[in-house]
This record gives C-alpha cells, structure tokens and sequence, in this order.
C-alpha cells in the first residue's frame, strides 16, 4: 500500500482543484443555491473529461481507473462545495460497474446520458434530477430502476435531494453501497479541509487586545482538534478507497471505518470552523453555513456513526472468534 497520491492522481486533484477554484468560488455557490438550481455549464464539463465515470473500466466506457482517484475528485468538489450533480452519477456508476451485472446502465452513467440518486429511501443526493437510484441500507443496497422520487428541502440548497417513492427494485447483494459511503466521506474529507483553512486563516488575521485571536490557547485548542479530524478522515477515505481497489476483502470495514469518521470529523469540524469565527460565523452573508449544511446532509445520508462502530466491532470480534 502506498500512502500517497501517484503522479496521475496528483495531476487530476491539481487540474480539479484548479477548475472548480475558476468555476465554483463560494460566491457562485452562493448564487446557485438561492436561485435553487445547479451549475449546468460545469456539469457538461465534468462529463466532457470523463470524470463521472472515471471509476468505471474502459470496456463499459469509463476511465478505466478506480476509487481511489474517484475519491479525489469527491474531495475537491467537497471543498468547493460544488453545486452540480456530480456525486451521484459518479458514485453509482462505480457500484454497479464493480457489481458486474449492469453494464448498459453503467455506460449510460458514464457517457451522462442518465443522471442517479443514491442514499438512504429517505434522503437521496441529487434525487431532484435522478431517473436511477441506490438505495442504501444497513446490510445491503438495492437499485430501484424507474424510480418514483419526491424532491424534499433540507438545510443545503447547494445541491438536490428527494425521498423515495417506490420503483424496480433489485438488490445488490450483501456488503454492497461500501463505494457510495467512501464517496461521501471523501466530500465530507474535502469540506473539512475548506473549513480548517478558512478558520486558520480568520483566527492568524482577527485580533484581540493587539493579538491574534488564533494565539489564545482555547483557540489552537479547538483549530487543533479541527485538524487531528480532518487528518484522521484523509487517512481513513484514501484507505478504504485503496481496499475497494486493490483489497476488496477489507472493504466492508475500511468503509465503515471512513463512514464512521466522515460523520464525527464533519459535523465536529464545521461546527468547529463557525464558532471559531465568532459572531460573524453565524451570518447568512458568511460563507462558512454552505460547509456546514453540506456535512450535515452528508452525515445524514451515512447515517449514525455508532452504526459504524458496532459494524466494526462485530467484525473485530469475529475475527478474534475465528483465532481463538
């Protein structure tokens, strides 16, 4: 296992990270989310490079590579808290091609000729603009073809949502949906570290008696803990993503471990980022709310953690059955 990027990988988070800083500044987020739609232009640009089905093998027309660099992608539009629908094409698109048994549905999704919703029957991400969905669930996912979805307002404008109203359903197996929570986690990883840095950066420049707030020992405290979360999460999403890769046996608990951390580092360092600045962190005309919705959606959509950690120590303790 190699604990960093590769040249390619790299290349494609610096060519993201620089494409979505042109395209989606906070300020154009902001635009989008209070005209209530997405970012049209930029969705048919990530379509044209290939990116939605850059985890699916060339053969069903995708990009031939794998989670890990679908990961990178999840994290920098996270971090621009991008309003385009992304997400949920690019997800599903890696869950059914690595189920194997989909084929025209996961070409369709790469070529963005069919847009999908993925998440719990209560809560799926880009449900307004889907015609496909995975439905999430505690043991197993089931595709619903044809779905009936109800759109639903949440706290995050930046992006669509919609409940499940029935469909074509199929079940996916045991262990599957592993891919769409690694996805999740990896915009939650990149929405923490918007969120760290704006913090950093308002706490070295807000003074306090001639000093920079970020001096006071309570306010390190506190951007510290902000960075061990978003640091512990990096770890945690580019693992599972590795296993989902290379190591499709540990998956189910490297997932869960992600799952686990994306939903405690991103709702902790979001909160964290907004009382760190004071009274203007709760403002609408700040721009740190848009993170925080964003991850409270997420977490949502992972669900509680405490899930996680039971899953965990469940599999702990089979093993430790399986020794003694």
């Amino acid at each position: 296992m190699d604990f960093e990027l590769n040249e390619q990988q790299q290349e494609i988070k610096r060519v993201a990270h620089e494409l979505l800083a042109g395209r989606q500044p906070l300020s154009k987020v902001r635009e989008a989310a209070e005209a209530g739609r997405y970012d049209q232009g930029l969705e048919r640009e990530l379509i044209e490079l290939g990116w939605v089905g850059i985890a699916v093998p060339e053969q069903q027309g995708g990009g031939g590579l794998g989670m890990v660099e679908l990961a990178v992608l999840a994290e920098e539009l996270g971090y621009a808290c991008a309003a385009v629908p992304f997400l949920g094409s690019a997800a599903v698109a890696a869950e059914l091609a690595a189920a194997g048994e989909f084929s025209s549905l996961v070409g369709e999704l790469a070529a963005g000729n069919l847009q999908a919703a993925f998440g719990p029957p209560e809560l799926l991400i880009d449900g307004g603009v889907a015609k496909l969905a995975i439905l999430l669930g505690e043991e197993e996912a089931v595709l619903a073809e044809e779905p009936n979805l109800l759109a639903v307002e949440t706290v995050d404008r930046t992006r669509s949502y919609a409940t499940y109203g029935g469909g074509s359903e199929t079940p996916l197996g045991e262990g599957s949906g592993a891919r769409l929570r690694i996805a999740v986690a990896a915009e939650l990883l990149g929405l923490c570290q918007r969120a760290l840095e704006l913090t950093v950066e308002y706490v070295k420049q807000r003074k306090q008696f001639d000093r920079p707030v970020g001096s006071f020992q309570a306010v390190a405290h506190r951007a510290a803990e902000m960075f061990r979360h978003t640091e512990s999460l990096r770890s945690a999403v580019y693992y599972a993503a590795w296993a989902a890769d290379a190591q499709p046996a540990l998956l189910g608990e490297a997932a869960a471990l992600a799952a686990a951390a994306a939903v405690e580092g991103g709702r902790e360092v979001t909160a964290a980022a907004i009382q760190l600045h004071g009274g203007i962190g709760f403002t609408w005309e700040a721009d740190l709310h848009w993170l925080y919705k964003r991850a409270q959606a997420d977490a949502a959509v992972l669900g509680p953690a405490g899930r996680y950690h039971a899953a965990l120590a469940r599999q702990a303790a089979n093993r430790l059955a399986a020794v003694g």
